[in-house]
């Protein structure tokens, strides 16, 4: 096993269920995701590009799911988080039923189709 793939099942619950239940609906909606362990996270790549990361916030009770190329998103921008970052978005998660499917799917594909553009505008 890989250290992405044990941070995400050392995780306590209800971390545990969100990450594993964001992977899932990651890795079957963008083929040829390479999931490592980067700067202590797990972190997907696409064609050699950071695309997204997962990261535990356990003092604050959430996941976080940050898109590397989200300034250049266009779809559920009032569902995601920027708190105080300049150009980083993501999706939060504090509980699994927290967790929309279908937008989390749309945010995933338009990251995909966005991804070659790079992290800045």
């Amino acid at each position: 096993m890989n250290p992405a793939e044990d941070y995400i099942i050392n995780q306590e619950e209800p971390f545990k269920s969100i990450l594993m239940q964001l992977q899932v609906l990651v890795e079957t909606s963008v083929p040829n995701l390479e999931l490592k362990y980067k700067y202590r996270l797990p972190f997907y790549y696409l064609n050699g590009k950071p695309f997204c990361y997962f990261n535990v916030s356990r003092k604050k009770g959430y996941v976080d799911v940050g898109f590397w190329s989200s300034a250049h998103l266009s779809v559920h921008l009032d569902k995601m988080v920027t708190e105080g970052r300049k150009v980083l978005r993501s999706l939060r998660y504090h509980d699994l039923n927290d967790i929309d499917a279908e937008v989390f799917v749309a945010v995933i594909q338009d990251a995909e189709a966005v991804n070659h553009k790079g992290f800045w505008k």
